[in-house]
């Protein structure tokens, strides 16, 4: 068991209120934003060959998968459903280290390919990862984000995050019983404040004053108390009611999660504040202010390609994004999977899920979540 690992490489070893908890709050923005950008991409861009290039030739490509098959350079219109593809968000410090998952999302598209269902896998669930000979990993177990990590290991040379989701990749197959990804992507943070600029940021309603704990009005990070935890000085202030944000406000806002600063129902009211952001953005790249603007539209799009590395399994971002043309934000469902803390001996070891969510996979496999999602009500995020 690598349980002692678990607290260096999977995140703190400590209990947590819930299962969505330990996924941070720019994960899951970014990722879901990365997943809705990815898919309206082909609408925006039919007909704009210039746009297409540019776009295709910013995205980074690698093999995800172990099967050499990064990308396609002819245009292809054979993807067909059901689709499963994997995208992580990761949050590079520095090229020695190895990257954590802090984002693992899995998006399935049905065989009708007019709708799509996004749903988390919990960094923290405890899981059995398998060997990897690749990174001379002999496999164990340990909370899922750890995957990655233990995958990108190369010796002698510094990480290879693509190495790391191959090994992430089987094992969240190995979870849901998905038998192969059709496509997966690598979502990089650091340049995702870009995308919110290049839109010349983001308008969304806020639904009470939130006071921010990190950042001063101008942007400027919060001085650390001398006198103990936390800062001081000036805050950052959103009132409520409709506010045009950018890059770094919108980010520091759907971060905010204390009652002191305005968030009384702490994680869950930031969850719903990063749903809602997301809602906006993803609005905000499909209006005509973005997509009759060609400037403006190929800062955005460029702004997207430089943060992912995708991987299509021989067809290239831009193919999916015209495959999924009539997906939408607002056909998009949301699914949330129920579980809890694992304890074992008083010790957290991470996150499990309820028996219900074995259910899932078994509509998943089978195409079948729209049956499962009107039988099991509870598990269609209403956020979403």
């Amino acid at each position: 068991m690598l349980v002692g690992k678990a607290g260096r490489v999977g995140g703190r070893a400590r209990r947590r209120p819930s299962i969505w908890a330990g996924v941070p709050w720019w994960a899951r923005v970014c990722t879901v934003f990365g997943a809705v950008l990815m898919l309206l991409s082909g609408a925006v861009l039919v007909g704009a060959e210039a746009l297409v290039a540019r776009y295709e030739g910013a995205v980074g490509k690698a093999d995800l998968f172990g099967d050499q098959a990064a990308g396609a350079s002819d245009r292809t219109s054979d993807i067909k459903g059901p689709l499963n593809i994997l995208l992580v968000g990761i949050d590079p410090r520095n090229a020695d280290t190895p990257p954590l998952a802090d984002a693992i999302m899995v998006l399935h598209v049905p065989a009708e390919m007019d709708r799509a269902y996004l749903f988390s896998m919990p960094r923290d669930l405890y899981v059995e990862i398998p060997g990897f000979a690749k990174a001379d990993f002999d496999g164990g177990t340990d909370k899922l984000n750890a995957a990655m990590s233990y995958g990108s290991r190369v010796p002698g040379q510094q990480p290879d995050a693509a190495r790391g989701f191959e090994l992430l990749a089987t094992t969240v197959q190995n979870e849901t019983g998905i038998e192969r990804f059709d496509a997966g992507a690598i979502i990089n943070f650091s340049g995702f404040k870009k995308i919110v600029d290049a839109m010349g940021g983001v308008t969304m309603k806020i639904e009470r004053e939130v006071r921010s704990e990190h950042r001063e009005p101008d942007g400027t990070h919060r001085k650390g108390n001398p006198n103990g935890d936390g800062y001081i000085g000036p805050q950052a202030v959103y009132p409520k009611g409709e506010q045009h944000l950018s890059g770094w406000q919108a980010l520091d806002y759907v971060r905010q999660r204390y009652p002191e600063n305005g968030v009384p129902d702490g994680d869950y009211g930031r969850q719903r504040h990063q749903q809602q952001f997301v809602k906006a953005m993803a609005g905000q790249a499909l209006s005509a202010d973005v997509v009759t603007n060609p400037i403006k539209l190929d800062r955005v799009l460029r702004a997207a390609g430089e943060s992912l590395i995708f991987n299509g399994r021989g067809h290239s971002v831009v193919d999916y994004g015209l495959a999924l043309k009539n997906i939408r934000p607002s056909n998009i469902q949301m699914v949330k999977l129920p579980g809890g803390s694992l304890i074992e001996n008083g010790e957290y070891l991470g996150e499990r899920f309820d028996p219900a969510v074995e259910d899932f996979f078994a509509a998943l496999e089978n195409d079948q979540l729209d049956l499962f999602l009107l039988e099991h009500p509870k598990f269609a995020s209403k956020a979403g």
